[in-house]
């Protein structure tokens, strides 16, 4: 049950948003027990980001996932993630900050897992 929530301050052609969002399916099975199958994406472009006091194109991505993962597999996907924003939009890793949450419970089908 990931979920992926990218948000930058460019704006997101139909075009960018599908190859975020079929990369950042496939890059979620790096995940052990994680599939595009279960994966909700919210993609937003024209936020107002700033990173570094400059609004340069940047972008914020969050995963939130039911369970854990090792630190090694966060590392490993934040580089699949990063290169998928830099692929679609152009914005290098050093402008993209991508953050992780970790729950115990998480609801789908009127009950909790």
């Amino acid at each position: 049950m990931p979920f992926i929530h990218m948000m930058t301050n460019l704006s997101v052609s139909a075009a960018a948003e599908k190859a975020m969002k079929e990369a950042f399916g496939k890059a979620i099975s790096i995940i052990p027990g994680k599939s595009e199958q279960w994966l909700m994406a919210d993609i937003e472009g024209g936020h107002r980001l700033y990173l570094a006091g400059s609004g340069e194109p940047a972008a914020m991505v969050e995963v939130s996932l039911y369970g854990s993962a090792d630190g090694a597999v966060y590392n490993r996907l934040t580089g699949a993630i990063t290169k998928a924003v830099a692929d679609a939009l152009g914005i290098g890793p050093a402008r993209v900050y991508v953050k992780y949450a970790e729950t115990a419970y998480w609801g789908w089908n009127g009950e909790n897992f």
